[in-house]
């Protein structure tokens, strides 16, 4: 009895890579640890759970956190294998809606795909997280990930880098450094944007954003050049309102669009707006 006991002990305190201690039954001690070092942003996994089923182990690292008094952002990370977005938000900050991402484009627009799918649940306070971004990594071109970032963004995901910022080179850093892009996803209206439009390969994502503006993806996901157009039924604009069109990648403004904005793109490119009626 006492070998088996130590053995679910074990089971229950280790982390995903099995060679650390965890914090399954030890929430509260753990919690008072990290607010004690000044931690600001907790994740965490539900590996080595010994049947605990989400909803209560998450429930007791948030009343954990909670206590301290400090406020930690509180990431869950199941993977999105119960839906966390329906139940989620009363939990923590943010939640996963999928498995690991890995640093290539299938894999990146797949956790884009099914992030969208809980959209509606996203709000000030809690997000839906399609996991880390890869940028900087190697494994997509710099219009992937300038696709990836764009999406990202505008889904309001956590912005969480993911590789080496010791050693980023320069496209890396003026992708995950665009203000203009980062400020789409820390608007303060606090709307997931989504996928609005899809026409084979072609997508149109789009958001509302506060002063009454709109954030706008263009995004070509074929192997081909093509020309993506939205119209303003596509994104929740009058037909007669015009706009002014900020490219958020070239830092350029266009004048009194009305209609409809489109953009010819290469092969897994993006173009990214911020359209303000006047």
């Amino acid at each position: 009895m006492i070998a088996g006991a130590s053995l679910v002990e074990t089971l229950r305190t280790k982390t995903c890579s099995r060679t650390m201690p965890g914090s399954l039954d030890h929430e509260e001690q753990d919690a008072k640890t990290f607010a004690s070092w000044g931690v600001d942003y907790l994740k965490y996994d539900n590996c080595e759970n010994y049947g605990i089923t989400p909803r209560e182990r998450y429930h007791r690292m948030s009343e954990a956190l909670l206590s301290t008094g400090r406020p930690i952002f509180f990431s869950i990370c199941e993977w999105g294998r119960e839906h966390p977005a329906t139940w989620a938000p009363d939990i923590g900050n943010s939640w996963r809606t999928s498995g690991d991402v890995r640093d290539n484009w299938d894999s990146m627009i797949v956790r884009a795909d099914r992030n969208d799918e809980w959209a509606s649940y996203a709000g000030p306070g809690g997000w839906n997280d399609p996991d880390m971004l890869e940028v900087g990594n190697g494994g997509m071109t710099v219009e992937e990930y300038r696709s990836h970032f764009s999406i990202w963004a505008i889904a309001k995901a956590p912005l969480i880098i993911g590789c080496d910022i010791r050693t980023m080179d320069n496209d890396t850093y003026e992708i995950l450094s665009n203000e203009d892009v980062i400020a789409v996803n820390q608007d303060k209206l606090g709307v997931q944007g989504k996928k609005v439009k899809r026409d084979g390969h072609l997508e149109v994502w789009a958001g509302p954003l506060s002063d009454n503006k709109v954030a706008v993806v263009l995004w070509n996901r074929g192997s081909r050049n093509a020309n993506v157009t939205a119209l303003w039924s596509d994104i929740g604009l009058q037909p007669t309102v015009a706009v002014k069109a900020r490219d958020l990648w070239t830092h350029s403004t266009e004048y009194s669009l009305k209609g409809q904005i489109s953009a010819q793109l290469e092969s897994h490119a993006c173009k990214m707006y911020v359209l303000t009626p006047h």
